[in-house]
Parts: C-alpha cells; structure tokens; sequence
C-alpha cells in the first residue's frame, strides 16, 4: 500500500493528521465499528476519566485490528465522537504516541455529542484500514 499525503495547508500536521491521503494499491479494506472503553463483555470502564478512556479504546480498536491481521499503520481514516472536545483535545498525545511512532497521520474528524450509546462513556473511535 502506498500513502501520499494531501495537505494544502500545514496546520493540521501540528494536530496529527493529513487533510487527506491518497491511498494506492490496496487488497483488502477494514471497516471498524466504534470502539470504546469498555471490557471484553462491554462493560464501560473508567467512567468520568478521559484520558483512560482514550487508551482503552485506542488498545480495543488495535484487538479489532490485529484480528485481521492489522495494525494502526493500515488506519487510513479516523472518525471520533466524544462528549467533551476540549478533555479529548487535551490527551491527544496518546494518539499521537500510538501513530506518530508508525509515520501515519490518517486524516480524521473529530466531533462532539451530547452522549455516546452508553452513558459513561466519553470517547469513540471509528476507523478505516486498508493493506
């Protein structure tokens, strides 16, 4: 697979993430659910802890990536929802440290709700892989 980046402007670089990729030479696409902070039953951890919650559904997006025999270097899109932008925005460094060390800046959007579908959780992550 190769990436090019597409960024007209560099700001979004300081965030993180290229405005767009164009993506070559792909075989196979994933498409994952949101994934959270919950256990392995889906019950919601680390209630009113953004930071957690973060990291807990960046490690649950990487399980549903490793059972297809992928990773976060194949994440060609990101789509996040939390209840609180400003508390998301201040622990971005935890995406940063899990894709910045594998040179991938997906592009990305980033939305707040008023409730994700389980009250105490305050962060998902959408994601699009390819290989």
């Amino acid at each position: 697979m190769k990436r090019t980046a597409v960024n007209p402007w560099a700001w979004s670089l300081n965030f993180g993430y290229n405005q767009a990729e164009i993506v070559e030479g792909t075989q196979r696409h994933l498409v994952c659910a949101g994934q959270t902070a919950v256990d392995a039953e889906g019950n919601p951890q680390h209630p009113g802890d953004m930071r957690s919650q973060i990291a807990l559904a960046l490690d649950n997006l990487e399980a549903v990536l490793g059972a297809a025999s992928m990773s976060l270097a194949n994440v060609i899109r990101l789509q996040i929802y939390t209840t609180d932008v400003d508390e998301a925005m201040k622990h971005f460094d935890i995406l940063g440290s899990r894709f910045g060390p594998l040179e991938v800046a997906p592009p990305m959007t980033l939305l707040g709700v008023t409730r994700l579908a389980i009250p105490p959780l305050l962060f998902e992550i959408e994601a699009t892989a390819a290989d």
